[in-house]
């Protein structure tokens, strides 16, 4: 009895050889929970797809992984003095976003993030004359850029790398590598048609994991059914059943991520105004769980147990029986699963 993600395999991996095919030279991007799949499930599936770089969100994370992908790996998070020291092998490549940075990783091998209008980390346009001293001392693979999804103000992300591809040719850096994030395959094609002698490698993670959503379903197994009349009294605060009905007791709580939610961003009106709503339900206890059942999202009757959700199933509905599973609509990178099922 278990909170299962289900994997259609085949559908699954077709869509990352389409991935691949759109984006030559992808270096998948394994970080986090992994994607809600975990760390040796995308080393295995990076592996499959002949891979040669595996990006990690974190030195840690590179610890861990380096066992279970033979290529080299990308830390994704920049160094800074002081940190703590991981023993990793030479095959991990560091991510550096400042001067100092670069000064402080003698002998290693790296890729120098320059800063974009995601203001997020890296190296400003006037810092680059100084980048000349500092990369004699280190194994340059290239330079990164990370890219905003949204753009709001009608730029354009290809201009936004020829802009740097320009700043950096003007200070005489090598360009024989750049790394880009959340470019669509025909803006990445005319970066590749503009400067041929320029690699690009697309860092890629929610695309290639998690683009195609029938591919993937979260499902938790029904525990346990206490039929409750109007009234009746239950759970740890003794609430009382607002109709007659059904108390499911169903694998998946908040140690599975079940009832966290990571902040959206949400844009026009109706989402708004779900949300306005769902936060007024909220006060006054009413909270809609992510587990359907007889084609309806379902109400925790109580809020999430560590390991298992109480939902209210009205009488007009089916009686859920145990052993049947609900589907989960979860986010894959706040989700840890029990087990993983490949069908």
């Amino acid at each position: 009895m278990a909170l299962t993600l289900y994997v259609d395999t085949a559908r699954w991996r077709a869509h990352h050889k389409q991935v691949q095919e759109q984006f030559p030279g992808l270096v998948p991007v394994c970080k986090g929970n992994g994607y809600g799949f975990g760390h040796e499930r995308l080393a295995e599936e990076a592996t499959r797809l002949g891979s040669d770089v595996l990006a990690v969100g974190t030195t840690y994370e590179a610890a861990r992984i380096k066992d279970f992908f033979g290529g080299d790996l990308l830390v994704l998070t920049p160094y800074r003095r002081g940190e703590e020291p991981v023993p990793l092998p030479d095959r991990v490549i560091r991510s550096v976003s400042s001067i100092d940075g670069v000064y402080g990783l003698v002998g290693a091998r790296v890729v120098i993030e320059v800063m974009s209008s995601m203001k997020r980390h890296g190296i400003s346009a006037q810092d680059l004359p100084q980048l000349h001293q500092a990369i004699e001392n280190v194994r340059l693979e290239g330079f990164a850029i990370h890219l905003p999804l949204d753009r709001t103000d009608g730029s354009d992300a290809v201009e936004e790398v020829i802009g740097w591809m320009d700043h950096l040719r003007a200070a005489r850096l090598p360009l024989h590598t750049m790394f880009v994030s959340h470019l669509k395959a025909d803006e990445l094609h005319r970066l590749q048609q503009q400067f041929p002698q320029t690699r690009f490698r697309a860092r890629i993670g929610t695309r290639l994991w998690l683009g195609d959503h029938d591919a993937t379903e979260y499902r938790g197994a029904v525990l346990d059914v206490t039929r409750v009349a109007k009234g009746d009294r239950f759970g740890y605060r003794q609430q009382k059943a607002a109709s007659d009905g059904f108390l499911v007791v169903v694998a998946g709580g908040t140690s599975h991520g079940v009832g966290l939610e990571a902040p959206k961003a949400l844009h026009g009106v109706m989402p708004r105004a779900k949300g306005v709503a769902r936060a007024g339900l909220a006060t006054v206890n009413r909270n809609l769980s992510p587990f359907v059942w007889a084609g309806k999202q379902r109400w925790f009757a109580e809020p999430p147990h560590m390991q298992v959700s109480i939902l209210f199933v009205p009488s007009d509905a089916p009686e859920p029986k145990v052993g049947e599973e609900l589907v989960a609509h979860l986010r894959h990178t706040t989700t840890q699963f029990d087990r993983i099922v490949d069908r």
